[in-house]
């Protein structure tokens, strides 16, 4: 009897490992919660081609853009994903930094392993090229007796909150402010904002007819290295913008070493590297260790931001 329970074992656990060994064998899907042309979405499509051609199952992008949401209803979509390996999350700074501290019950409780993170964004604030301000203190003397108008991803998202903070701290603030799905060169065109704080690759078609008054993040853009960061401006505010890979917890550890493992590959492409030249972003792999860590530190610098425009 003992020993026919034993085997009954034994055979439950090389099932077990049997099925873990065989990830992936079905579809896996790669959410960014934006629409698609930005960095996240292009680099994650680069990682899921890497990872397809890899593993030989199908992966693919699926965008879930939030609207005002920003990328929060996207992330509350992979935090109910079974912790499988088949549902990643591509997610900005905001998902596991910001998300935890507004109320959003699906994403309190830290839902996430990270996976790593893979690039840094060239986040950049601009206006257009016939406005009568031409860097970031030119801006403040103008806004401090005139409106502006600010164009964001989303008012709680770690850029605009950035924005918010740095006007604040020289002597002014926006008139109004509104959220948009994709901040290119039409929102600016169309006179719908005065400023955008958005990547430089939504804005490359039109960068000569645009004013680059800030970037934000901890160095300045290699498109843009006369431009100062806000950082430079208000050393206080210094925050990264970066995207990086995630799972539901649990998720089985052989599947998130598969999936980096593509990551890794994908971010060493000629493609990508083309991409980081052409763009200006910046493309590595921190793991899941380096990651945690990093999220750690902006969540205490985030917390400060928000100190301040209490």
């Amino acid at each position: 009897m003992k020993s026919s329970l034993k085997l009954s074992a034994l055979a439950l656990l090389m099932s077990a490992t049997a099925a873990l060994a065989e990830y992936p064998e079905k579809p896996v899907e790669f959410v960014v919660p934006f629409p698609p042309g930005d960095l996240e979405d292009v680099v994650t499509r680069m990682i899921a081609d890497k990872f397809q051609e890899m593993y030989g199952v199908p992966a693919a992008v699926v965008n879930k853009p939030g609207g005002g949401g920003g990328p929060f209803p996207g992330a509350v979509e992979v935090a109910g994903a079974e912790p499988d390996g088949y549902t990643v999350g591509s997610f900005v700074i905001d998902v596991p930094v910001v998300g935890p501290m507004i109320g959003i019950p699906e994403l309190a409780d830290n839902p996430f392993d990270p996976v790593g993170i893979f690039l840094t964004y060239p986040f950049v604030i601009a206006t257009l090229e016939s406005q009568p301000y031409d860097t970031w203190e030119e801006l403040a003397a103008y806004g401090a007796e005139n409106d502006v108008s600010l164009g964001h991803y989303g008012s709680f998202l770690a850029p605009t909150q950035v924005t918010f903070a740095a006007a604040q701290k020289t002597g002014w603030d926006f008139s109004s402010e509104a959220a948009f799905d994709l901040l290119d060169c039409n929102v600016l065109a169309s006179g719908d904002v005065d400023v955008v704080n958005a990547t430089l690759q939504t804005l490359l078609p039109c960068i000569d007819d645009l004013k680059i008054l800030a970037s934000i993040g901890e160095e300045r853009t290699p498109l843009t290295p006369d431009t100062p960061t806000v950082a430079e401006i208000e050393p206080d505010l210094t925050l990264a913008l970066w995207n990086g890979l995630f799972v539901p917890a649990g998720t089985p550890q052989e599947a998130r070493d598969k999936i980096e493992a593509a990551a890794k590959a994908a971010l060493e492409t000629e493609a990508a590297q083309t991409l980081s030249r052409e763009t200006g972003v910046q493309l590595y792999w921190k793991d899941a260790a380096q990651a945690a860590a990093q999220i750690e530190a902006d969540t205490a610098v985030n917390a400060q931001i928000q100190d301040l425009l209490k």
